[in-house]
């Protein structure tokens, strides 16, 4: 006969996941994958800190987000411009308390033979997805060693795995991305900051319409992703959660793939 677990065992299971009276700060969070894990880490207790280059966007954001009763600060910066996010995250140390969770979320991507891709291209793409999460994730850490704590997820993807075609600068960046994750966690693993890549799938964004416009490529994904379908970025929630909290306390350097099974198939 199927027995409940006793309160005390719930509670104690509870209290891993969380997050209440930690920050979070979410970079490239005014919409899609970074909005829904900015919800998810407010949802179990976080005081979330929005970010992104648009002032006026981020505010809107906050604004969406206090109607359905999560209080969000935010904070407008470049990841790539070290001087002005150097500034800002010390103001958000400052006025808003120590960041306890990062989040480097910012991205960008685009879609174009290697040929014809010019070389400011493949800087800046490589500038705010690789070397955007080194610059924010440094200067965060800055503050996070001497507390001895620290959550760093960094968001990769399923590219940093495998290629598609038209998109090498991204897979460049994202697989760089992935050892920036392991190598953060080993330089930091002894003043107890633990670092961890999520890695999104197709998921349905602003950011993949493009490719949700396209019947032909619709069509891929219902046959190539063993689930059949795009993911919904609610559903990037709860690892989100797992690799912010404490239940994670013994996890750094790792990978998790939300992709429908993709990587996982031939």
């Amino acid at each position: 006969m199927y027995q409940a677990a006793p309160a005390a065992v719930n509670a104690t299971m509870n209290s891993l996941f969380d997050l209440s009276g930690r920050v979070a700060l979410i970079t490239g969070s005014s919409r899609g994958i970074g909005l829904a894990m900015a919800r998810a880490l407010a949802g179990a207790g976080a005081r979330v800190v929005l970010n992104g280059r648009d002032a006026g966007a981020l505010a809107q954001t906050a604004t969406t987000l206090s109607s359905e009763g999560i209080t969000a600060g935010v904070c407008a910066f470049d990841v790539t411009d070290e001087a002005t996010l150097t500034d800002a995250i010390a103001g958000v140390e400052r006025d808003i308390g120590p960041i306890d969770i990062l989040i480097n979320n910012s991205g960008i991507n685009l879609r174009r033979p290697l040929e014809a891709v010019e070389t400011d291209d493949w800087e800046r793409i490589i500038g705010t997805n690789l070397t955007g999460a080194f610059k924010v994730g440094r200067t965060v850490a800055r503050f996070m060693i001497p507390r001895r704590r620290g959550k760093i997820i960094n968001v990769c993807s399923i590219n940093s795995q495998i290629a598609r075609q038209g998109i090498t600068p991204y897979v460049t960046s994202k697989g760089g991305l992935m050892n920036l994750t392991r190598g953060m966690a080993i330089d930091w693993a002894k003043h107890n900051i633990q670092v961890n890549g999520l890695a999104p799938g197709y998921f349905s964004t602003d950011f993949t319409a493009p490719l949700a416009a396209d019947a032909s490529f619709n069509a891929w994904i219902e046959t190539r992703v063993p689930m059949g379908r795009w993911g919904k970025v609610d559903e990037l929630g709860g690892t989100a959660i797992f690799l912010a909290s404490s239940a994670s306390d013994f996890m750094t350097g790792q990978m998790l793939y939300i992709d429908g099974g993709l990587t996982a198939s031939v």
